[in-house]
């Protein structure tokens, strides 16, 4: 069986469900079950996206992509620091 990787809006919904149904009395570990994920994962998800909406977590996808671009940024223009410097010591 190959793994499956969720969504960031799949995890939401999933967390969702699991307390909607303890909310109606059911089990936490047969809520869990129901909506096919391990116990485990149930709780890393939780930890990482607990209590977050559908709002919130479309402005952590906006700030994790505007992190990465200027990452990139940064990565290039210390490379090009780096050469105009062994180009300025006349190594090259």
């Amino acid at each position: 069986m190959a793994n499956k990787r969720h969504k960031p809006e799949e995890i939401v919904s999933k967390l969702r469900q699991v307390g909607v149904l303890v909310g109606q009395g059911m089990v936490r570990v047969d809520a869990i079950r129901q909506v096919s994920i391990t116990g485990q994962t149930y709780y890393r998800w939780r930890k990482q996206y607990g209590g977050m909406g559908t709002g919130q977590l479309k402005e952590l996808k906006k700030l994790q992509k505007e992190n990465e671009q200027l990452r990139r940024a940064v990565s290039g223009l210390t490379i090009d620091k780096q050469i105009l410097a062994e180009a300025a010591q006349g190594n090259f």
